[in-house]
């Protein structure tokens, strides 16, 4: 022994974030925060963007529907791919927070992923005359709602929610093949969706006075996805723990002198 530190074994930075006990205590602290921010963001975003928003010259009072539409879009998006990281983390690592993140990512992805189903049909009936058509981008979202149906039936299956870990991951690493596939659809075929118009190389095709409220409802509605994610996390460590527990007592051998009731 030369009292040099021995170095920290890989990985040990990644086992510090997960720890459950740090976890509850940052996200305690986190998490009025953030909810406060995304009420407040969401609600801007959305007075701004239904309310004092100029109207479209061609798709009128329609086009409000996209300051829901978008950023919901956004968030299914973002929230399966979150939820192919914690799964893949969970899976490489065996974290029991990365697992327990990921069965709270998906029930609150499946949410934004049916508002954006709901206010596309709405805006698809004025624009396209139906409420739904089989189009490239429609249909690979809609197999993103079922892929988080899926995850959370999967996750639901087994009496043991760690039996069901690996499995879920495993389905949840599979399916963010169809991420791309949501991304590029407008330019892989030729679809009724209309192309990218915010995340251009060139510049926005959007006015000025249409993305600014759209960037803020944005921001709300991120804000707003991981206040309910912390919250679920939270709630599934400590669910996690109350498993343990009583696990613990019902090992507990039976005192001695104790009557036994026939």
């Amino acid at each position: 022994m030369d009292g040099t530190p021995a170095a920290p074994p890989r990985g040990s930075a990644l086992h510090r974030f997960a720890n459950p006990g740090r976890f509850m205590r940052l996200s305690g602290a986190l998490l009025p925060w953030v909810a406060a921010a995304g009420l407040a963001l969401s609600a801007t975003g959305l007075w701004w963007g239904l309310v004092e928003a100029p109207r479209d010259w061609q798709q009128g009072d329609t086009v409000r529907i996209m300051f829901v539409h978008v950023p919901a879009a956004w968030m299914a998006m973002g929230g399966y791919l979150g939820l192919a990281v914690a799964s893949f983390i969970g899976l490489v690592w065996r974290h029991p927070l990365a697992d327990i993140a990921a069965r709270a990512i998906a029930p609150v992805g499946a949410m934004f992923t049916a508002i954006c189903l709901i206010t596309g049909s709405l805006w698809g009936k004025p624009m396209w005359g139906t409420w739904w058509v089989w189009d490239a981008r429609l249909t690979s979202v809609l197999v993103l709602f079922f892929l988080y149906l899926g995850h959370i039936a999967l996750t639901n299956a087994f009496d043991e929610p760690d039996r069901a870990s690996r499995p879920a991951a495993i389905l949840a690493l599979v399916g963010a093949v169809n991420l791309p596939i949501i991304k590029f659809s407008v330019d892989w075929w030729n679809t009724l969706h209309q192309p990218a118009s915010v995340t251009r190389l060139d510049a926005p095709g959007i006015h000025i006075d249409i993305l600014v409220p759209l960037l803020v409802s944005a921001a709300g509605f991120l804000f707003v996805f991981a206040a309910l994610v912390l919250l679920r996390t939270r709630t599934g460590v400590l669910e996690r723990r109350a498993r343990a527990l009583m696990a613990a007592r019902a090992a507990e051998p039976a005192p001695s002198g104790a009557a036994v009731t026939v």
